[in-house]
């Protein structure tokens, strides 16, 4: 299995700094932003998020985390599901929810997201970070902020290692060629 180093830990630093930005100008600030990570990855993308939020902006947002599990349209398939807990602790209504996830994909995992965010109440408006966008979509959904974008070749797959989970930051393409 050939594997490749796509990003090594500066450089998602610098993607997830330059994203932030991205975030704080669109928005003209971070007021009634909320930032939800989606379990797994996404959570620990959101937290540092939150923090260089918190330096540039002085403000510490409100930040969930959110189990899509019983959303995804793929259930059946899995045997075993492990459910694990949504955490988020504020009202969601009238707020700009930021949902960040680490790659994006077919739109099904932001698709089951947005059904389980609108069974929590109604944002005024819900936006998409990812690190990771590598097309291929199979809903018309597409995130506002993403830090690459790589289509993926046949035999290849694209995987984002977090040091909270993973020991070390990396984005990483393996494949069979």
């Amino acid at each position: 299995m050939k594997k490749r180093v796509f990003l090594d830990k500066k450089a998602i630093d610098r993607t997830l700094t330059r994203i932030t930005h991205e975030i704080l100008e669109k928005n003209e600030g971070c007021e009634d932003l909320c930032l939800i990570g989606i379990r797994t990855r996404g959570v620990f993308l959101a937290k540092r998020i939150q923090e260089k939020i918190k330096k540039i902006e002085k403000k510490e947002l409100p930040l969930g985390i959110l189990d899509i599990t019983m959303y995804r349209d793929d259930l059946f398939k899995i045997k075993l599901p492990v459910v694990k807990k949504t955490d988020i602790s504020f009202d969601i209504n009238n707020k700009i929810i930021l949902l960040i996830d680490d790659v994006m994909h077919t739109g099904r995992t932001i698709r089951a997201a947005i059904d389980a965010l609108m069974d929590l109440g109604r944002p005024q408006k819900i936006q998409l970070a990812v690190l990771v966008d590598r097309g291929n979509r199979e809903l018309p959904i597409h995130p506002d902020y993403a830090g690459i974008f790589y289509a993926i070749e046949t035999g290849e797959e694209i995987l984002v290692k977090l040091k909270e989970i993973d020991g070390k930051d990396e984005v990483i393409i393996v494949g069979t060629q």
